[in-house]
C-alpha cells in the first residue's frame, strides 16, 4: 500500500507547493511517518524534498533575488545545522504524556508528537488568521525569519510556512518569489541531510531505495505540472486546501491517531 499512497502524496503535494510555497515537506512526511520510525522518516522527506526542490531551480533558477539569499538563505542553513543536530536528542528522549485505547486499538500522545503537530496547525494559521496572513516584515527582520525558518527545517522540514511568511511580505513577483523560496529551501536541505548523513541510520533507506525513487519522480512530476498550472490556477483555493490538510494533520498528530514516533 505504501507504493501507491506514498508518491501519490507527493505527486499531489508537489503540485500544491508550486502556489503555496510550502507543503511538501509537512505533507509527506506524516504519511512517511504511517510506515517508518521518525528519524526515517524526517530523512526520506528531506530526500524527495530535497531532489524536488533541485529539480525546480533547474525551472525557475533564472529569477532568484540573491540578495534575499543572503540576508535570509544563509541564516536559514546555519540554523538547519543547529536544528537537524536537535532532532536526534528530541528522539532519544521523547516522553510518553498519555496513553489510551479505542476498541482494539491503541495510541500514545508523546511530547514530540504534540511539538510537531503544534508546529503544523500554527504555520497552517498562517493562511487562516487574518492578522497573521497580513503581516509584513521589512529587510530588517529578514535575518530573524531565516534563523527561524532554518531551525524548523533541520528540526523537522517544517520551514516553507514560516519562510513564506516573511518572502511574500516583500512584494515581489510571482516568479521571483517560487524561485527564491525554492534557492533557500535546497540550502536548508543540504545543511540537514548533511548532519542527518551523521546522526541518523541510512540502512532502511537503502532497503527502501525504490519506494524512494518512485516517490521522487512523482515529486519531480508535480513540479512540472505546477509550473505548467502556476498562472492557470486559483492560488487561494489550492492554499484553503493545504490549510485544511495540515489542520487535520496536526490534530491527528496531537492524538496519537497519526504517530511520527
Amino acid at each position: 500500500m505504501s507504493f501507491i499512497i506514498i508518491p501519490l502524496t507527493a505527486l499531489i503535494a508537489s503540485i500544491l507547493t508550486f502556489f503555496s510555497g510550502f507543503g511538501l515537506g509537512t505533507i509527506l512526511l506524516p504519511v512517511f511517518s504511517l510506515y517508518y520510525p521518525a528519524p526515517i522518516a524526517v530523512l526520506l522527506t528531506a530526500i524527495v524534498h530535497f531532489s524536488n526542490n533541485i529539480f525546480k531551480i533547474g525551472l525557475v533558477y533564472k529569477n532568484i533575488n540573491w540578495n534575499l539569499i543572503y540576508k535570509f538563505g544563509i541564516p536559514s542553513m546555519i540554523m538547519a545545522f543547529f536544528g537537524a543536530f536537535c532532532l536526534k536528542s528530541m528522539f532519544q528522549y521523547s516522553i510518553t504524556i498519555f496513553q489510551y485505547s479505542i476498541n482494539t486499538h491503541s495510541f500514545n500522545i508523546t511530547l514530540f508528537n504534540i511539538i510537531i503537530g503544534l508546529l503544523i496547525i500554527i504555520f497552517s494559521l498562517f493562511e487562516v488568521i487574518p492578522y497573521l496572513k497580513n503581516l509584513s516584515f521589512n529587510t530588517n527582520k529578514l535575518i530573524i525569519g531565516g534563523l527561524l525558518s532554518g531551525f524548523f527545517g533541520g528540526l523537522s522540514g517544517h520551514q516553507g510556512a514560516l519562510r513564506s511568511a516573511f518572502l511574500i511580505r516583500l512584494n515581489l513577483q510571482k516568479e521571483q518569489f517560487v524561485a527564491t523560496g525554492t534557492a533557500i529551501a535546497c540550502l536548508v536541505d543540504i545543511a540537514r541531510m548533511s548532519i542527518y548523513a551523521i546522526t541518523l541510520e541510512f540502512t532502511n533507506v537503502i532497503e527502501h531505495k525504490t519506494l524512494l525513487l518512485i516517490s521522487v519522480s512523482f515529486a519531480i512530476i508535480g513540479a512540472f505540472i505546477g509550473n505548467k498550472l502556476l498562472k492557470k490556477t486559483t492560488i487561494s483555493f489550492l492554499k484553503w486546501t493545504v490549510t485544511l490538510f495540515m489542520l487535520a494533520i496536526g490534530i491527528l498528530m496531537i492524538f496519537g491517531i497519526l504517530n511520527v514516533q
